[in-house]
């Protein structure tokens, strides 16, 4: 509803800019509890690789495919971490000259936080753990959880080549 309040006398669509993978299911839920017209876009970076820490290297996969110049934009986000990724893809939206852009996250983790990211829409505040589910994921598993869980390593043989142990959510 706070949302919808504060875009609501926009002469175009706000444009719901979600981060892939891991922002898409809390991007389309998101959009359903809008009351205001929205198109959708969609950029990709990677910092992790098939880790459960960033590598600080942030690679944009994807660009913008819409001309956001002018346009009120909404970052959507699934979790912020560091704030490196989130800080690169910000600056970068900015670099489009949008009329604004603004972040909105659904899981902000604080005590990691390496770069400040200016967050106007946060749901919740979440230890540093590592989590899957709700569109989060570890190398492409459980993002089809319908909930968010903490990934728990157990030191198990059958961890197979990686030596990890197993992960399980």
């Amino acid at each position: 509803a706070e949302i919808s309040r504060d875009y609501d006398d926009l002469d175009t669509p706000l444009i719901l800019l979600s981060v892939l993978k891991g922002s898409v299911s809390f991007a389309t839920d998101l959009s359903r509890s809008l009351t205001i017209p929205v198109n959708f876009d969609y950029v990709a970076c990677s910092s992790y690789g098939q880790a459960t820490v960033t590598s600080g290297h942030v690679q944009l996969l994807k660009d913008l495919s819409m001309d956001v110049a002018g346009r009120h934009v909404l970052m959507v986000e699934d979790i912020i971490d560091t704030g490196l990724t989130t800080s690169f893809l910000f600056e970068h939206v900015q670099r489009h000259a949008p009329a604004s852009v603004k972040l909105s996250v659904l899981l902000n983790k604080q005590e990691r936080r390496v770069k400040p990211v200016p967050i106007a829409y946060k749901g919740f505040d979440i230890p540093n753990e590592f989590v899957v589910g709700y569109g989060l994921d570890f190398n492409e598993l459980y993002r089809n959880l319908t909930a968010v869980h903490v990934l728990e390593k157990s030191p198990s043989p059958s961890a197979g080549a990686s030596g990890r142990g197993k992960e399980t959510p």
